[in-house]
């Protein structure tokens, strides 16, 4: 009887699907990226789950000894675990593979930057009116004060005139951090979302869709598939993500989305001129005075009856386990991620009654990524879920009626 365990390995890189712009890599480059991949999904499933029992068999037993009191908060945990060797061996690792995800990312674009910039405009050329730059949107505060996920220049940085090395980077390296979890064309979120959307409300037919902190349009184009009658605009304060982003719509010809040069608290746009409006993953991007601008905004554009959509990493509540919320907090102190905490701290509902919506027209629901990437055919070990990592969200919105 074979007892060997069954362990869930991330697909080999080569499963990515290429497109016009995407980076050309190396065997080496491909063997770097599988090694950084396979080491994510092993600190995930192997070496994360042991902070746990470090937790329940040291840290809690060793802060009761000390206080005389249970730890009551995420913020006391995170001071009792740093002292702890498993969580330290974790967490270090942890951050490794970020800055070598990055490090092996830009190696791969530097040395093609010019040639990557080239390729984007011959492919916006083709489009040029999908494609809106303007260079007097500055940028915000909150993505000028550090580089998001440990990338060097974040988001918005031009190394030279029609870069778009960042999002490049951005696009190539997706896959290694979330271990294939979003599919060949990391595009598990937008694909998810529009399943749920056309499967629970099958008779609302938007005819206009925005998308805010589109970056490179991987959760845009889903939308834009899977309603083709639909004019889907997605905007973004950084130029090499909408450069590159542009580009690679019109590589895979997709038609009926344009990308626009942006500030979500300021677009400008009519009011009441959308049927949908959608973020994947960016609010915790923002700030505290930011997300509240934004969703009033978004409130402003958004037509009667029409729909707002908000996926994220799952909010903290009293219910939720203060070990969770903490082991969760690991990116907004480790990975260049400030306004996490607070984001996931917020009350939704309260955001978005401020905003205007009624709460009886609110929705929150869970999602999992579409991912094109899974062998059904072999068995699966249960998986443990990569928290903060995991392409499992919590979906928060409203209709505006």
């Amino acid at each position: 009887m074979n007892t060997t365990p069954i362990i869930n390995l991330p697909p080999v890189y080569n499963k990515i699907q290429q497109h016009g712009v995407f980076p050309e890599l190396t065997h080496d480059e491909i063997a770097r990226y599988n090694f950084i991949a396979s080491l994510n999904k092993h600190l995930a499933t192997v070496v994360s789950p042991a902070n746990k029992v470090a937790y329940e068999k040291r840290v809690k037993p060793r802060f009761r000894m000390e206080k005389g009191r249970e730890i009551q908060n995420r913020a006391e945990l995170k001071e009792a675990m740093k002292k702890d060797p498993q969580y330290q061996t974790w967490s270090a690792l942890r951050r490794c593979t970020m800055e070598m995800r990055q490090q092996a990312g830009r190696s791969i674009v530097l040395r093609q930057a010019h040639r990557l910039a080239e390729r984007a405009q011959k492919f916006n050329e083709q489009s040029k009116d999908s494609l809106v730059l303007n260079p007097n949107v500055k940028v915000p505060h909150y993505l000028t004060i550090m580089d998001n996920h440990c990338m060097p220049g974040s988001y918005h940085t031009e190394l030279f005139k029609g870069d778009v090395s960042a999002a490049a980077n951005y696009d190539t390296g997706l896959f290694v951090t979330t271990a294939g979890g979003l599919g060949k064309l990391t595009d598990g979120g937008g694909k998810a979302l529009a399943v749920h959307v056309k499967t629970h409300f099958p008779h609302f037919n938007p005819k206009r869709i925005l998308d805010i902190g589109c970056g490179l349009g991987h959760n845009t184009l889903p939308l834009a598939i899977a309603f083709p009658e639909a004019e889907v605009i997605g905007i973004d304060v950084g130029a090499p993500m909408l450069r590159y982003g542009h580009a690679r719509a019109v590589a895979l010809g997709i038609k009926n989305v344009k990308f626009m040069q942006l500030d979500a608290q300021f677009t400008g746009f009519e009011s009441e001129s959308f049927d949908w409006i959608q973020t994947t993953m960016f609010l915790h991007e923002t700030s505290q005075k930011a997300i509240y601008g934004i969703m009033n905004e978004i409130y402003r554009m958004l037509k009667p009856n029409g729909l707002t959509l908000h996926i994220e990493q799952p909010q903290y509540t009293p219910e939720m386990d203060i070990y969770e919320q903490f082991i969760r907090d690991w990116d907004a102190y480790y990975n260049n991620e400030p306004f996490w905490s607070k984001m996931h701290d917020i009350d939704v509902k309260e955001l978005m009654q401020t905003a205007g919506f009624k709460v009886e027209n609110m929705l929150q629901f869970g999602a999992r990524a579409i991912n094109d990437n899974e062998d059904f055919t072999k068995p699966k070990a249960p998986e443990v879920e990569d928290h903060g990592r995991s392409a499992v969200w919590n979906v928060f919105g409203a209709w505006k009626i």
